[in-house]
């Protein structure tokens, strides 16, 4: 039998893993194989000591780095449980470099500004065929509870997050709504409504309501269109630092 090598792998220095890695390893697997499935909760601490031949250090290292993945949950005085993954747990993980990202790199803002679009015009489409007289009324509330923020820059940059975040929901298509959630939280670092015109709340509450009817009528082009607009007429409101 003939065996093949890789030369490239022969010369590569060797590196000693470290113990709470090679937990790490073994936990993931557990997670991967599925012999920890959502909800299940881990060993102890002292059997998984046993079990891989390690101390306790090690155990409580790897763990905390789950933890920190988002992989597990851990509660002070329970055995650790396995969280359910979703896009938005993955989104968290890229969450620090994205904003590092935005903030050395002024011209990704525009990058990003532009991404958006892109990704809410196609949301829109993909909602306009999903809505039902529930989901129109969620809007409508969506876009009530930003009314009343009216005034308080923070809460209606935030409301106005939910608004966007609730389109996206409406494709049932959990990816699309992770990252739409967390591309405007990147973004709303860097709303700077102060440096523009006067009454741009009540021009977005206007668009808001105006997507709402559109989306309502069935009009998924109309939609779209007042959607581009809407981003169009927002994209100064988002400046560099």
């Amino acid at each position: 039998m003939t065996v093949k090598v890789d030369l490239d792998s022969i010369d590569a220095p060797i590196v000693r893993q470290k113990l709470s890695d090679q937990v790490f390893d073994r936990l993931w697997a557990m997670v991967q194989s599925g012999e920890l499935s959502p909800g299940d909760t881990l060993p102890s601490e002292r059997a998984l000591m046993e079990r891989f031949n390690v101390g306790r250090p090690a155990v409580r290292e790897a763990l905390q780095s789950m933890a920190n993945k988002g992989l597990i949950t851990i509660a002070h005085g329970e055995r650790s449980r396995v969280n359910k993954l979703t896009p938005g747990i993955a989104f968290d993980q890229v969450d620090d470099i994205a904003k590092l990202l935005l903030s050395t790199e002024p011209s990704n803002l525009e990058n990003l500004k532009q991404f958006r679009k892109i990704l809410e015009a196609g949301s829109i489409q993909i909602a306009a065929g999903n809505c039902h007289a529930s989901n129109i009324a969620e809007l409508r509330a969506l876009v009530e509870s930003q009314r009343s923020k009216l005034g308080q820059e923070k809460a209606f940059i935030e409301a106005d997050i939910a608004f966007h975040v609730g389109i996206a929901k409406l494709t049932q298509n959990p990816l699309i709504q992770a990252v739409t959630q967390a591309m405007l939280s990147w973004l709303s670092a860097y709303y700077k409504p102060v440096l523009h015109w006067q009454g741009r709340e009540d021009t977005t509450l206007l668009e808001h309501a105006r997507i709402v009817d559109l989306l309502e009528a069935g009009d998924a082009a109309g939609a779209q269109k007042m959607m581009q607009d809407h981003l169009n007429r927002s994209d100064p409101l988002y400046e560099p630092n």
